[in-house]
């Protein structure tokens, strides 16, 4: 699904979670307030959620559908400057093809909720890979997120230097919902994920604000 207004400046990849496709609901939003700054997206679907099979495919298959989601991109937009990411999986998924082999024309990385570990067994073992990753990276996580301890994700993007750039969204989960008794609503939260990488988009691709 390819999302382009008019005056386009850049494009993202953006790969689904592991329990939703293209069309949940946050990949959907994210989309259109990425497009009220100028940045296009170009949502797709893993093999398993396209046959509506509810486990993800092996590591391999996941990798080469994010590779080949890089390349169709870029055959639709290639005028456009691209970055690459996704919600947990999808952004996981994207950082392990580019470790393994770079993505080619990807600028950067942009994770939103990076699935460090499973909620009952916290470890940074899944971000091995992210020391074969030679781009900037944005992580963008939610305090209360179980798949991603802060007490972890601060010194994994400590470890990983100049390349990583975390936002912390407080309160927000997983899902980057808020409770209500933050004061916040989810509305306000997608707006803040927008504007941040819009802004660290632009940084990274040497664009004025």
């Amino acid at each position: 699904m390819l999302l382009r207004p008019e005056e386009a400046w850049a494009l993202l990849v953006f790969g689904h979670g592991a329990g939703a496709g293209m069309e949940h609901p946050f990949m959907q939003a994210v989309a259109e307030r990425l497009g009220l700054h100028g940045v296009a997206s170009f949502r797709y679907q893993f093999p398993y959620m396209e046959q509506g099979r509810k486990r993800p495919d092996h590591a391999r298959r996941l990798t080469d559908t994010v590779r080949s989601a890089v390349a169709n991109a870029h055959a639709l937009a290639g005028d456009l400057p691209l970055i690459a990411g996704g919600k947990s999986m999808g952004g996981r998924m994207t950082s392990q093809a580019w470790a393994a082999e770079p993505l080619p024309a990807v600028a950067g990385l942009v994770f939103f909720g990076f699935p460090l570990h499973s909620p009952a067994k916290p470890g940074m073992e899944r971000a091995d890979h992210l020391s074969g990753v030679a781009i900037p990276m944005l992580f963008l996580q939610g305090t209360r997120d179980t798949l991603a301890r802060m007490d972890l994700v601060g010194p994994l993007c400590e470890r990983l230097g100049a390349r990583a750039t975390l936002h912390v969204v407080d309160g927000a989960d997983h899902g980057f919902h808020v409770l209500k008794r933050s004061g916040r609503t989810d509305e306000e939260v997608l707006d803040e994920l927008a504007g941040v990488t819009t802004r660290w988009m632009r940084h990274v691709l040497g664009r004025a604000n």
